[in-house]
């Protein structure tokens, strides 16, 4: 099994965290991870893969071992996260990728691949929503809230989700077998998570909504080789979001899972069998 190694790059003066597997010129899948998560999400099926693939998988500014500039010194916005990302492909030289999109995942890949479709070797989704069907009742009570005009009730459910006790019901609520679920997952990211920072990002996801049609329109124009492995019972984004892809990109090959948000805790084993399948198929 190859090993993994862990590495920095430098970006915009910031330190970027990534874990990196496999041999260099081998098939490049790069894993952009979730909230309130980091590249530790990743921690099993990086060696998974790194027999065949090159894996990278970096830490966003403010997440992980990644730089944590206070959002004084930094802007903490889903377009100023994605940009910072975007250069990091750019120094390290990824021009054709297979990526994995999780939760934050998605509209931080979204808006890089927007841009570059030339970089898409094909999309691997989990739970990684661009569809409003697929806003599930965490999303829905959130909005709500902010809605309602009622800010410290907004502070107080957006805070529950940066303690360990709310990132613990993420990972179990939906999951088939919650003792499958190991507690390294919430315990590890309510170890290193920076409350201020994600604070200020949450506040931002708002302005993901209004590009749903944007992303929706590119995957119907570029129609990427698309693998869907998704936990139909998240709360967050619920196994809706998953078919919904299948408008506008009918050929995607989909796999639901009797699961829930942080679907690699239950079944890493089972996704990461589907993703090699899937990626030496479109192998000519």
């Amino acid at each position: 099994m190859s090993a993994t190694f862990y590495r920095t790059e430098t970006v915009n003066n910031l330190d970027i965290f990534y874990r990196e597997a496999g041999r260099p010129g081998a098939p490049v899948v790069l894993l952009l991870h979730g909230f309130p998560a980091s590249s530790h999400m990743y921690r099993h099926l990086i060696p998974a893969l790194a027999d065949d693939y090159h894996v990278i998988a970096p830490d966003y500014p403010g997440f992980g071992y990644s730089s944590k500039p206070s959002p004084e010194e930094f802007t903490y916005t889903f377009d100023h996260v994605a940009a910072v990302m975007e250069q990091f492909i750019l120094q390290m030289g990824l021009t054709k990728f297979h990526l994995y999109m999780q939760d934050y995942g998605g509209p931080i890949g979204f808006r890089i691949i927007t841009r570059h479709p030339e970089w898409v070797a094909s999309l691997l989704i989990q739970n990684a929503n661009a569809y409003t069907e697929g806003l599930g009742p965490d999303v829905q009570e959130i909005g709500r809230l902010q809605q309602a005009g009622d800010p410290a009730a907004l502070a107080a459910a957006v805070d529950h989700k940066l303690t360990a006790e709310g990132m613990r019901s993420d990972n179990l609520v939906g999951a088939a077998d919650p003792s499958r679920i190991s507690p390294d997952s919430w315990t590890f990211d309510a170890a290193v998570i920076d409350k201020p920072i994600q604070r200020v990002l949450f506040a931002n996801y708002g302005t993901n909504f209004p590009l749903y049609p944007q992303w929706q329109a590119w995957l119907r124009q570029h129609q990427p080789r698309t693998l869907i492995a998704w936990g139909k019972n998240d709360n967050i984004f619920p196994g809706e979001g998953a078919t919904a892809y299948l408008r506008d990109v009918p050929d995607a090959e989909l796999h639901l899972f009797d699961g829930g948000h942080f679907l690699l805790e239950e079944y890493g084993d089972e996704v990461a069998a589907l993703i090699k399948t899937f990626l030496k198929k479109g192998v000519s």
